[in-house]
């Protein structure tokens, strides 16, 4: 079952120029993915006329949105077990895991590999219900291609109040990356806006009018044309801390999609970014008590790191 309406909005100056998914998306609210299927199915038009997702929009232009509302079906959860998948603690309230490579959080289109969900379904982990079906339990996420801690929730109060953790920013979460050249000044903060980039499908940017998003970074160890760095994030937006290394023209070893140099990574045998979730600290819901839990670093990144502090050894 299905209802329409349509909306009709006039461009104002502050998208003047801008691609239709993104300016729609802004000023609907909507994800630019949506956006970009609803012009699709001809459900945009701009002074009458239909247009496509990439359409540049000027002020004034009179934007008619045919939308469908629907009952949502949840994303079917597959279960799958991953033996690379660790559980590292358990408790009533939650689970902590350490991500393997290759496994997404939840369900989401197009992704039709493994998930954190089906994977604890297959073990019978019983998570909390709140949230979107495919999504239960789940209170952060990693990229696929990023490994290391996650906390699951199983209860609601757990669900509840990590939720709150993580938006008051409560929770500390460290990352170890290697970037490529070396950062100057070798400890600082990155502040810049970051939201979807605004002519690549599936990368995000910094860009003027995105959302507040903060990283802290530390030196660790330094290699001929690349570095160890230390990372905390403050804030927890889509590809943040690629996004921000790669506007500093440092991006992550390995990372293809945001600049990295293929041939190095390919020396180092990596086929994903040099990334790695190394420790999380929180309030453990039910005993109010600080909770810390660390990760060592998988086999292909400490290979690559191997393979760079061989080459920064001197020759005698």
């Amino acid at each position: 079952m299905s209802e329409t309406e349509v909306r009709s909005i006039s461009a104002p100056e502050g998208v003047d120029g801008e691609r239709l998914d993104s300016a729609v998306a802004r000023m609907l609210g909507f994800s630019r993915t949506a956006v970009a299927e609803m012009a699709e199915k001809g459900a945009i038009s701009i002074n009458g006329r239909e247009v496509n997702k990439s359409h540049r929009v000027s002020t004034g232009d009179l934007i008619e949105v045919v939308i469908s509302t629907v009952v949502r079906v949840p994303l079917e959860i597959i279960a799958t077990d991953v033996p690379e998948l660790e559980i590292i603690y358990e408790d009533s309230e939650l689970l902590i895991i350490d991500k393997p490579i290759g496994v997404a959080a939840h369900p989401s289109v197009g992704w039709t590999g493994p998930t954190i969900v089906g994977v604890l379904a297959s073990r019978g982990v019983a998570l909390s219900t709140s949230g979107p079906a495919e999504r239960q339990g789940i209170v952060h996420r990693l990229d696929v291609g990023t490994t290391g801690l996650m906390v699951v929730a199983k209860s609601e109060n757990a669900y509840s109040t990590l939720k709150e953790q993580f938006r008051a920013r409560e929770v500390s979460k460290i990352y170890h990356a290697v970037v490529q050249g070396h950062p100057d000044p070798s400890r600082g903060t990155i502040d810049a806006p970051i939201n979807r980039h605004p002519r690549e499908e599936f990368k995000f940017a910094v860009v003027a009018d995105g959302k507040p998003s903060i990283t802290h970074y530390e030196t660790v160890e330094g290699f001929p044309g690349a570095t160890l760095v230390e990372i905390e994030l403050e804030t927890g937006r889509t590809h943040q801390i690629r996004v921000h290394f790669a506007a500093l023209r440092h991006p992550l070893v390995g990372d293809l999609m945001y600049g990295a140099d293929p041939t190095l990574a390919s020396r180092l045998g990596l086929t994903r970014q040099w990334l790695h979730a190394v420790r999380l600290n929180f309030t453990h819901p039910a005993s109010g008590e600080s909770v810390t839990f660390t990760s060592k670093y998988p086999d292909d990144l400490e290979a690559a790191l191997g393979l760079l502090r061989v080459a920064g050894t001197p020759k005698r």
